[in-house]
């Protein structure tokens, strides 16, 4: 294998150990995620406040390890 690990059924990927900012961690990505809700019938995410909570506290918990502080 070139640089991957093989994973057996059981062991989770996420979330991810969070050392700091992550580039891949944009607003497009957000984006992206809030779309596929709303193209099975849920509401947009008109309000900031729904876009933040997708962002920081769904999306965020998901990816990283909230336990692992930066240092």
């Amino acid at each position: 294998m070139s640089g991957t690990t093989s994973r057996s059924g059981d062991e989770r990927s996420y979330p991810l150990p969070h050392a700091g900012p992550d580039a891949r961690f944009t607003g497009s990505l957000v984006t992206s995620v809030a779309a596929v809700p709303v193209g099975d019938g849920y509401p947009r995410l008109d309000c900031p406040a729904d876009r933040a909570a997708l962002e920081k506290t769904a999306l965020g918990a998901f990816l990283y390890n909230p336990l692992e502080k930066r240092t």
